[in-house]
């Protein structure tokens, strides 16, 4: 169920900057061709035959390879102000803990909005490490921070 939405969220994202590009498209053209013309014109050529393709594949791959996991070492109960730390500098909030795992969201309604409201990332020990959850590109820029600021301590040790 949540791998279907996520493709949906996908489908829909691609599509609305697809026709923003159209939109700009026609709104800077110096040419007088209709929407319809434009349309007709895209669409009955080889290559803008590809464009759907290429939104349903992508939209297909995507969820699989946007959500990520990475470690960094330390533990979440003693270096819970660094983890809560890098989680506000990249623009997330404590909500709750489930199942061991700490949970936080977006602060922002952008934030969420760029995020495709995909925005819980999900913090939990294992083993020796902090194990970070998330979409990639949240969780690649919130285990930089954390190393950082974890990196910090050990230097002032």
């Amino acid at each position: 169920m949540n791998y279907t939405v996520r493709v949906l969220k996908y489908f829909v994202a691609f599509s609305v900057f697809c026709m923003l590009i159209v939109a700009l498209n026609l709104l800077m053209s110096r040419t007088q061709m209709t929407l319809e013309e434009f349309v007709y014109v895209t669409f009955h050529t080889p290559r803008g035959m590809m464009l759907p393709v290429v939104m349903v594949v992508l939209s297909l791959v995507m969820p699989r390879i946007d959500f990520i996991t990475r470690r960094v070492e330390g533990d979440v109960e003693e270096h819970r102000t660094q983890i809560d730390n890098a989680m506000k500098a990249s623009g997330f909030v404590y909500v709750e803990t489930r199942d061991e795992q700490l949970i936080y969201r977006a602060d922002g309604w952008l934030t969420r909005l760029t995020l495709l409201w995909d925005d819980e990332m999900k913090v939990s020990q294992y083993g020796q490490w902090i194990e970070v959850s998330g979409k990639r590109r949240a969780v690649a820029r919130i285990v930089y921070r954390l190393d950082s600021y974890l990196g910090m301590l050990k230097r002032d040790e």
